[in-house]
């Protein structure tokens, strides 16, 4: 009997799957990383190999094993493992998976319902998942890149636990690496590969904690050697591979946030080399230099202010030239204006008076402005008092006593 063409061995299906893939752990042993989780003492692996499930979301950058820390629970477990992508499911998707579940639930099995990118997820689809979290219908695991404080809303997330994962060591990389270059029956082990500990070491450092990275780069070394009689893998067949340094820098994520604060804190701190560090992981990676030079700016008065009023004068020239030159002629006045305020000493006696003057006008808006410092461009104005009594200071040799706040602020003093 002629096999269809369309029908795949088990064989046929490994030889394309990615070596990411293929490699998937099958249990927390084989995980590298996230140590805090699948060591065999943590409470949380001691309460999935009894079956006991919690409702989570594990938070953390890609590639650090939130989909294979599902798929090991998965196995693990004694529940029906159900797995969901919210970038192409719905409300109607859940409610399938619920009236199974509640069927399975009769004949006592469990639902896992496994959510990826559950930051997707509008806040009908999340509120749609409440009722039967809360019943014990399904067990919800999600997974997401984004920080849950911001991307779940409340109800849902007060009823999960959150779980961080970190980005890989370098170790780790190593580690999973030159297990994928051993293992004959998923990985690499039948290439006879032979890769410098230098290059292994580049390599981990590129993936820059991501597992997935790091594999897919190793793949493509090992696919640049086929057909070619010497097996070695060269730091110039991985310049070849990568063609370009990879960075990760994404400006709608928080990780655009935390450099930028990263930035901020250590002009503060005053260590400029810090400073440009973070300036140079910024713009090499592409960020829009006027976004960092308006940033420079508000600094320069924020937390230097009034202890050297040239910062201020220096960071608006920066942005001058910023707008003028672009990049990347402009790199080397961002850093001369980091530098600067780095360097420069620091008050924030501006900002803090005017955060409390802020306050006291949310708090008073409803004051009126006294009247003789009302300006009176009528004679019905006049009238009523505009401006009477005004002291025009300029006519007087001696410092004049008058008041400019409100009675009822009288003597507030918001700076020294």
């Amino acid at each position: 009997m002629q096999k269809s063409l369309f029908i795949q061995t088990d064989e046929n299906v490994a030889k394309y799957q990615p070596l990411a893939d293929r490699l998937r752990p099958r249990n927390f042993d084989e995980m590298v990383g996230q140590k805090e989780l699948i060591n065999p003492e943590s409470s949380f692996r001691i309460l999935i190999e009894k079956d006991k499930v919690p409702n989570c979301i594990f938070w953390g950058p890609p590639g650090t094993g939130k989909t294979t820390l599902a798929e090991v629970i998965a196995l693990t477990t004694k529940a029906d493992f159900v797995r969901l992508s919210a970038v192409t499911a719905g409300v109607q998707d859940i409610r399938k998976i619920v009236s199974v579940a509640k069927e399975k639930m009769i004949l006592g099995k469990r639902t896992i319902l496994f959510i990826d990118e559950i930051h997707r997820f509008n806040k009908s689809q999340q509120d749609a998942l409440l009722p039967h979290i809360e019943k014990g219908v399904l067990i919800c695991i999600g997974a997401t890149t984004e920080n849950p404080s911001f991307e779940v809303n409340q109800a849902l997330l007060s009823r999960v636990r959150v779980f961080v994962l970190h980005s890989l060591s370098e170790s780790d990389l190593r580690k999973l690496l030159q297990f994928a270059l051993m293992d004959k029956e998923r990985g690499l082990g039948n290439e006879n590969l032979f890769i410098e500990d230098y290059v292994l070491t580049t390599i981990a450092q590129q993936a820059n904690g991501d597992a997935r990275s790091a594999l897919n780069i190793l793949e493509m070394c090992a696919n640049a050697m086929l057909g070619k009689k010497d097996k070695k893998i060269t730091y110039n067949v991985l310049k070849i591979v990568l063609q370009r340094t990879q960075m990760i820098y994404d400006k709608n994520s928080e990780e655009h946030y935390n450099i930028i604060s990263a930035l901020h804190k250590s002009m503060r701190g005053s260590d400029s080399n810090a400073a440009l560090y973070w300036l140079a992981r910024m713009l090499e990676a592409g960020e829009d230099p006027m976004y960092v030079a308006r940033r420079i700016v508000r600094f320069a008065s924020e937390d230097i202010g009034l202890a050297d009023p040239q910062a201020l004068l220096l960071s608006v020239a920066t942005m001058q030239a910023v707008n003028f030159l672009g990049y990347p002629e402009c790199t080397v006045h961002l850093a001369q204006a980091v530098v600067y305020c780095s360097r420069a000493p620091k008050s924030n006696v501006i900002y803090t008076a005017y955060e409390s003057a802020a306050r006291d006008a949310k708090k008073t808006s409803y004051l009126g402005v006294p009247l003789h410092l009302r300006n009176a461009p009528t004679k019905l104005m006049k009238d009523l008092g505009y401006g009477e009594n005004y002291k025009y200071n300029p006519n007087f040799k001696e410092p004049v006593e008058q008041d400019y706040l409100p009675k009822e602020l009288k003597g507030k003093s918001y700076i020294e």
